[in-house]
């Protein structure tokens, strides 16, 4: 006997049992019969579908007047019977439209579960207890509207309720309510019913979707389309979940997805046009627009209609996402959250977000469990989102039990205890339930749920590919597999709830519609990108998509609004509050810079989001410690030192009619957070939407993001975006993994060519940016990065904005700028020359040395301390790319008798010195050398080792400074 069983007998022993006991007994039976489970071995042998067979015929219960204390532990036994169904039903439901797998990769049949007649004996009990009536718990709905049910009857109801064609996963979930509200859902008798028009309605949806991809199959039979076959019902699944939304109040639905089943939610959710769709397929279709396009099945869509169950508008985005499959992920909760904000949805009232998935990406990819863990954060939450799994059973070609440590693919979900529906796609009413559980658990709780659509792939990973190479047995049985549409509409045939001529009618009928936007489609030569635009911004391009203008106003700030919010930056706003010491001191540095008419880092950037929030635009911070900084300059959050919690955010209290701020730490996450704030950028132009890594050099987490969709984002979905994102850079004996941002990562995908000298037409400056991909900038002044920030709202366009921002410099005094450098008329410096001695007898000068970044100041205080102020000249490049042609031709006509030197801190083969070297070649026509100063090749960013960063300075510096370090050399 278990520990737990005696005492519970002890207890019992006591006589009657006492109220406040019961409880206590019944939780030392749930112990003791976790405490035989964990001790018995799995059965085997016994298959699934035999488990009910046996328990039929049971037998009446002898009458015994001494049965007290068995009455007691047989009911209590009963309640432990229903709490394993509960917890490990789905173990054994019939999720596999194929019956031949396992769902969750356990072919174990839990021993609590009774599958066999002998299994009674678990708890105690026998055969002849199966026409004994038990008391149910409070924790079951399955009585109905009775509390006391025979054994029998208690297992058949927990059978249909946890082990059919749905598997509800739950019971990790540590709030009652939300346990009960689940229970209530799925165990409620007779609760999973659909009216005759429901049905046919249904019907209607799988109709749609199976003739779509039949139609696109017979039409290009040779073509990709990653088609829905295997999981026709995820369309009416969708249309459902968005049905029950929009009835709850909803009119906002962004989606994201991989390529499987694209087209047809496009078709048949988004509703797009047709004939837009099958021109894709078109050989010949030339493309008007920017850029290079993609691929039909990556591209995205945004549509408002009205819904046709709830007569209500509603508008639905689908994501325009790559084939890295689940990054789009975290950018859909980003446009979801910055549609709540916008829309003043506190709660998720009125936007939501729905995210597809495969079972192979979801369980594998990390950024899953990135975006999973921004769902409950505040500033990240989008109120609960719809996950869908579309489980195939396989990836690619790789079998689940080679792809995954987890049971289910979606046991990644329960970090944040969302409830995970598994459903039998082959039971189109049981996926509808699921959905419409879904759909009412996210209006409910606000929170994410999870269904786990279990089907299969009709055909391979594409239409081109032989599934029969490394799933020969599982193709065997799909190719016997009856269609979804054909077993559900034999049935309702056969029910009465439809007539054989009304299918056959309805399927004529879309069948139709598609031949007439094929005809149709056949007129189109040209492909617009634009119509498949995932965010439009109304009212920010003209009608055709064009810039309003193609010029940028001066950045520069009346010296009022400068002095106003400095004077902001270095106070507290609110009464009685106490702030640390060591922050009263560097706010008091900060008013005596303000009274000084100067500005460091801080201020700088003090001085952009404050005057942007001034004219209305909402700025977002985002990053790993952003609200104090990393390296404690910034404090944009000031905490009481007294009370709790209580904090002030001066920015926020500089205007009354100001546009909000909002700076939030992150999660220790790149890639989600970037994702979501790239996401956030799409919503509107309207906003300055920054990231910030904690270090430039942890940008690398996120590269999928950069590569994939902030790089080429406007060539492949001629979509604009104005995400900003702050890298700290600089070489400073602190090691390889905390000094280089890797600049020439992002100046490699710069697409301005460097061979090609460029006319100087119109505004150069702002032709260039609207040529460019984006834009990579490394300020050297707070002044020059004030004006950067406030350029990047006012250009009449947005691109990404690359910016190297600094750590030593922070603080450096020579690193400050007066309030004349953003007075009023002033902008943005693309390149700041020598202003010095060299600058005033050019012919003189024997050296001119561009750089860009922290190095100028090393540069400046080593040719002081040589006193060559009249031989050298320092350039400062501060926009490397696109580079500016223009200004640097000058520089290099003024100084025409001195030798060209590139200077930088990064090893040869990485920073700048590849990019810039060909086009300061092409600005000379190839006539003089560019000679290159600083740190050899290496593999690693930088040093571990102080001493020797330092001797690798002093050597790089010497080389700067010495006038016949090149003299008789060849490049």
């Amino acid at each position: 006997m278990s520990p737990f069983r005696a005492l519970a007998g002890v207890l019992r022993g006591l006589g009657s049992c006492p109220a406040f006991l019961c409880p206590i007994i019944s939780n030392l039976a749930s112990w003791d019969t976790f405490f035989r489970n964990t001790q018995a071995s799995s059965p085997s042998g016994e298959a699934v579908e035999r488990r009910l067979s046996a328990l039929l015929q049971g037998r009446a219960l002898p009458h015994s007047p001494d049965m007290t204390q068995k009455v007691v532990e047989d009911h209590l036994a009963v309640h432990t019977l229903i709490r394993a169904y509960q917890i490990r039903g789905h173990h054994v439901a019939q999720l596999d439209p194929l019956g031949i797998l396992e769902a969750d990769l356990d072919s174990f049949v839990p021993s609590d579960l009774i599958t066999t007649i002998d299994k009674l004996g678990f708890y105690g009990l026998d055969e002849s207890d199966l026409e004994r009536s038990f008391q149910l718990p409070p924790t079951s709905f399955i009585g109905g509207a009775d509390n006391t049910l025979p054994l029998k009857e208690i297992i058949r109801r927990l059978e249909t309720s946890y082990c059919g064609h749905i598997g509800v996963e739950f019971m990790f979930i540590n709030n009652v309510d939300q346990c009960q509200w689940i229970r209530q859902k799925f165990e409620t008798p007779g609760i999973m019913r659909f009216t005759n028009a429901e049905k046919r309605t249904l019907l209607a949806r799988l109709i749609s979707s199976t003739r779509f991809e039949d139609f696109l199959a017979r039409k290009w039979s040779s073509e990709k389309r990653f088609g829905l076959e295997g999981c026709e019902v995820l369309i009416p699944a969708l249309k459902t979940m968005i049905d029950k939304s929009s009835a709850a109040g909803i009119d906002s639905v962004i989606m994201g997805m991989p390529h499987r089943g694209r087209l047809n939610v496009l078709a048949n959710v988004i509703r797009k046009d047709l004939e837009q769709i099958f021109c894709q397929f078109h050989p010949k279709l030339e493309a008007v627009d920017e850029g290079s396009g993609d691929v039909k099945y990556h591209l995205g869509m945004y549509h408002e209609r009205i819904n046709r169950e709830t007569d209500k508008n509603i508008t639905l985005s689908l994501m325009a996402n790559p084939s890295h499959l689940e990054a789009v992920d975290p950018v859909v909760q980003g446009k979801a959250k910055a549609e709540q904000f916008y829309r003043g949805d506190t709660q998720g009232k009125k936007v939501m977000s729905i995210l597809m998935h495969g079972d192979a990406a979801f369980a594998g990819q990390g950024v899953v469990y990135e975006t999973f863990h921004l769902s409950e954060l505040p500033s990240y939450t989008t109120h609960g989102t719809i996950h869908v799994v579309v489980n195939n059973q396989i990836g690619f070609t790789t079998d689940p039990r080679v792809a995954r440590s987890s049971p289910y693919p979606t046991d990644v979900a329960r970090v944040v205890n969302a409830p995970i529906f598994h459903v039998n796609a082959d039971d189109p009413e049981a996926v509808m339930y699921v959905c419409r559980v879904a759909a009412e658990w996210r209006t409910t709780f606000n929170k994410d749920v999870v269904i786990d659509l279990v089907c299969y792939r009709r055909f391979g990973h594409n239409e081109m590919d032989e599934p029969m190479f490394t799933q020969p047995l599982m193709y065997k049985q799909i190719r016997r597999q009856q269609r979804v549409l054909k077993k559900y509409s034999d049935r309702l045939i056969a029910d009465g709830v439809v007539t054989l001529q009304e299918y056959e009618e309805e399927v004529a009928k879309y069948d139709k519609i598609c031949e007439e936007a094929y005809t149709s489609s056949k007129d189109e030569k040209i492909l617009n990108i634009r119509h498949w635009l995932d965010s439009p911004w109304p009212n920010f391009f003209t009608a055709e998509g064009e810039p309003r203008s193609m010029s940028c106003v001066p950045t520069g700030l009346d010296e009022v609004v400068l002095q106003h919010i400095g004077q902001t930056a270095s106070s507290v706003p609110l009464e009685d509050f106490k702030i640390h010491p060591g922050l009263s001191r560097i706010l008091r540095g900060r008013a005596d810079l303000v009274k000084n008419r100067q500005m460091d880092w801080a201020l700088g950037e003090y001085m952009a989001f404050g005057s942007l929030l001034k004219d209305g635009i909402h700025v977002r911070l985002s990053g790993q410690d952003v609200e104090r900084g990393t390296f404690s300059h910034r404090h944009h959050v000031l905490h009481d030192q007294e009370v709790d919690k209580r904090i002030c955010v001066p920015m926020n209290h500089l205007w009354a009619d100001q546009a909000p701020y909002t700076v939030c730490n992150s999660s220790l996450s790149e890639y989600g957070v970037l994702g979501f704030e790239l996401g956030f950028a799409m919503a509107s132009p309207n906003a300055l939407i920054l990231w910030e890594a904690q270090f430039g050099d942890f940008h690398n987490t996120a590269q999928c993001i950069i590569d994939q969709f902030i790089s080429p984002g406007q060539a492949k979905w001629v979509r604009n975006n104005g995400i900003v994102l702050l890298l700290p850079h600089g070489m400073e004996g602190m090691g390889p993994e905390h000094s280089s941002a890797r600049p020439e990562r992002f100046l490699q995908m710069s697409k301005d060519d460097p061979d090609h000298f460029p006319e100087f037409n119109g505004d150069f400056e702002v032709q260039q940016l609207y040529d460019c991909n984006w834009i990579v900038v490394n300020c050297s002044t707070p002044a020059n990065y004030c004006h950067v920030l406030r350029r990047q709202i006012l250009l009449p366009f947005r691109k990404p904005l690359i910016i190297f921002t600094p750590k030593s410099l922070l603080r450096h005094p020579d690193s400050r700028s007066s309030f004349d450098e953003l007075a009023e008329g002033t902008k943005f410096k693309r390149l700041i020359p020598d202003e010095g001695l060299a600058s005033q007898n050019p012919d003189q000068v024997k050296r001119v040395i561009f750089c860009t970044g922290k190095v100028y100041y090393e540069l400046a205080r080593e040719r002081k301390q040589h006193k060559m102020e009249r031989d050298i000249a320092i350039i400062r490049l501060e926009q490397i790319s696109p580079f500016p042609f223009d200004l640097v031709r000058a520089e290099a006509e003024k100084y025409t008798n001195a030798e060209l030197v590139w200077c930088q801190e990064e090893h040869k083969n990485m920073g700048y010195y590849d990019y810039v070297r060909p086009r300061l070649l092409t600005v000379v026509a190839n006539r003089k050398p560019v000679w290159y100063v600083g740190r050899d090749p290496a593999a690693a960013p930088a040093t571990g080792s102080k001493s020797t960063h330092l001797n690798e300075l002093k050597r790089f510096m010497e080389t700067a400074f010495n006038l016949s370090a090149f003299h008789g050399k060849d490049l």
